[in-house]
């Protein structure tokens, strides 16, 4: 290939893995966030994108062969750029497949991802490529159907195979997290997000605080015996970003019991933890929101929430506050907070 088409070569190369790049980031926190069942067209579109950057890797080899043999400026960046997504794209296979399942194989592919992210961007900045007309030519368009189609069909190949070979990934559920502990609480992982540690909390004295104006002074404060005499009950999938699943039996009290005739002004309900994470909800949830004292017929346990803890179905886990000492209705929009928390 001469010189002038191997520059080329590699500038759409460089511009399809950025395209990739961004796709594998966006759908990957799309379906961290996501609850319900469209959460599989995001899993599908991250799992297809993951394929992409091994489809375009043979090409990206060769465009970094040359870049090392020249000795450029910021190799070593560039390396460990590469390092970062071989380990996403590989933790997230094994995940996928069920080769390697828990908590930390899903710390290990989120994480190098994350750390992945500054060094996406100073690629960007040292060596930017910038799209051109040509980038839309019919010949372009076909090469990214290509790759597109490739990587469906790749990502449904390995769904096939997982599923001939019997492993465990043929049942994970549709977020792609695998069942630990249904029905058997003592059986359920108890995991935390980010640097949140489970707090010590003496019943007798604890109490809920429901606010009826955020800040505003306390409209009543409920002692554990008190909400324990409810038995509202829900039957809901704890389904952790950590990637494991459960599904109980909770009792305690529906949320609405306990805001009594919100006015026109109150858009959200924030939930508070004794750790000081919280979440907020829209007002219109609070009928399909509960605060947990018990899972089963059990009291919970610390680590999953003793006394209190929010169950919230069709989210995912990081929307169950645990530790609840704080409700507060407001009129601050519900979507006015960070999508992820960010500790």
């Amino acid at each position: 290939m001469a010189p002038l088409e191997r520059v080329r070569a590699g500038r759409k190369t460089n511009l399809a893995l950025l395209v990739v790049l961004v796709l594998a980031i966006g759908t990957g926190a799309l379906a961290f966030a996501i609850g319900t069942g469209w959460a599989w067209w995001a899993l599908a579109a991250h799992g297809a994108a993951g394929f992409a950057l091994v489809l375009l890797s043979p090409w990206k080899a060769a465009i970094s062969g040359r870049g090392l043999r020249r000795e450029r400026s910021g190799a070593f960046a560039s390396v460990a750029l590469a390092v970062l997504v071989i380990v996403a794209v590989a933790s997230g296979v094994a995940h996928s497949a069920g080769l390697w399942t828990g908590t930390l194989a899903m710390q290990v592919h989120v994480g190098s991802a994350l750390l992945s992210i500054p060094l996406i961007v100073w690629h960007v900045v040292i060596r930017p490529v910038r799209p051109r007309r040509t980038d839309l030519s019919r010949r372009a368009l076909i090469r990214g159907a290509a790759l597109a189609g490739g990587s469906v069909a790749t990502l449904g190949a390995m769904e096939a195979l997982v599923r001939m070979a019997g492993l465990r990934g043929s049942d994970r559920r549709f977020t792609g997290s695998y069942e630990r502990g249904s029905f058997e609480a003592d059986e359920m992982p108890v995991t935390q997000w980010l640097d949140d540690e489970v707090p010590v909390i003496d019943a007798s004295t604890w109490r809920l605080d429901v606010r009826a104006v955020e800040n505003d002074g306390v409209a009543s404060a409920l002692t554990f015996e008190e909400l324990d005499a409810f038995d509202d009950r829900v039957q809901a999938t704890l389904d952790c970003t950590g990637g494991w699943f459960a599904e109980q039996i909770w009792s305690g009290v529906r949320l609405d019991r306990l805001i009594e005739g919100p006015d026109e002004e109150v858009r959200s309900v924030l939930v508070v933890s004794a750790t000081g994470y919280a979440r907020r909800f829209p007002i219109a949830d609070v009928h399909g929101l509960w605060l947990a004292t018990r899972v089963g017929e059990e009291v919970l346990s610390p680590g999953h929430g003793y006394p209190l803890r929010l169950v919230a179905p069709g989210r995912r886990g990081f929307w169950w506050v645990k530790w609840v000492e704080r409700v507060e209705v407001s009129s601050t929009p519900w979507w006015w907070q960070s999508p992820f928390p960010l500790t």
